[in-house]
C-alpha cells in the first residue's frame, strides 16, 4: 500500500487510516459500533463478524474493549488491506482476521457468529454520480439501492447463533422497513427485527435471531 495519498482521522479512540479508493469513515457511525458494543455484553458466546466492512472502523471500535475475535469480509482487496493497517494500529491484530472476497463465499457455510455487523452499499446505482468522491463499489447497492442490503440478511440469516444479534445499516429513505418487509416476507431467515433507529445519513436495523 502507498502512503503518499493515505489520511487518517479519529473514530472514537482510535485512529483509522484510509485513502480516496475507500469509502471515508462517516462520523456517524460512530453510533453503530457503539450499539454493538453494548449489545455484546449481554450476546451468547462467540465471535463478531462484519460484512462490508470497508476499512474496518465501525467494527474495530465495536470490538474495542471486548475479548471476541472479530472477522471482517469486504470485496475490495484495498479494503481489507486498510482493515488489516488498522486492526495494526489499534493493537488488535491478534483479535482479528481479514477475509477479502463475496461474503458469500468467504464464509464456511458452519460459521456461526454471536453478533454480525453488515454495512452494506446502499445507494441506488442512479444516483451513485451525486456521490462523486466516494468508490463506486463502496456505494453502489444496485438499481434499487436494496440489492446488496438483501444479500447482508442471507448472510445473517445463515450465520448467526442462536440468540444472536445483528446491526445492519442502510439507508435513510425507507429502506429500514423494506428491511422489516423482507424479514416477513422470508420466514426461513428466522430473524426478528427488534428496533430501528434513524439518523440524518442513514438508519440502524436491530435483527435478533431467536433462541433455539
Amino acid at each position: 500500500m502507498t502512503t503518499t495519498s493515505v489520511q487518517t482521522m479519529a473514530y472514537g479512540p482510535l485512529t483509522i487510516a484510509y485513502d480516496h479508493r475507500v469509502l471515508e469513515p462517516r462520523p456517524w457511525t460512530v453510533a453503530q459500533s457503539h450499539w454493538v458494543s453494548g449489545l455484546l455484553h449481554d450476546a451468547p458466546p462467540g465471535p463478531v463478524l462484519e460484512v462490508c466492512s470497508g476499512a474496518g472502523h465501525i467494527g474495530l471500535l465495536a470490538v474495542h474493549g471486548h475479548a471476541r475475535p472479530l472477522t471482517m469480509v469486504d470485496l475490495s482487496p484495498v479494503a481489507c488491506s486498510f482493515a488489516e493497517v488498522n486492526a495494526q494500529g489499534a493493537g488488535m491484530r491478534e483479535q482479528v482476521t481479514v477475509r477479502c472476497g463475496r461474503m458469500d463465499e468467504v464464509l464456511d457455510p458452519e460459521e456461526r457468529f454471536a453478533a454480525i455487523i453488515a454495512d452494506p452499499p446502499w445507494v441506488a446505482s442512479a444516483d451513485v454520480l451525486t456521490f462523486p468522491e466516494d468508490p463506486r463499489l463502496a456505494i453502489d447497492g444496485g438499481v434499487s439501492g436494496f440489492d446488496l442490503v438483501r444479500s447482508c440478511l442471507q448472510v445473517i440469516g445463515q450465520h448467526l447463533a442462536p440468540a444472536g444479534f445483528a446491526v445492519l445499516q442502510v439507508g435513510p429513505d425507507d429502506q429500514a422497513d423494506e428491511v422489516a418487509a423482507h424479514v416477513d416476507a422470508h420466514p426461513a431467515l428466522d430473524l426478528q427485527v427488534v428496533e430501528t433507529r434513524t439518523f440524518d445519513r442513514g438508519a440502524l436495523v436491530l435483527l435478533r435471531r431467536p433462541t433455539a
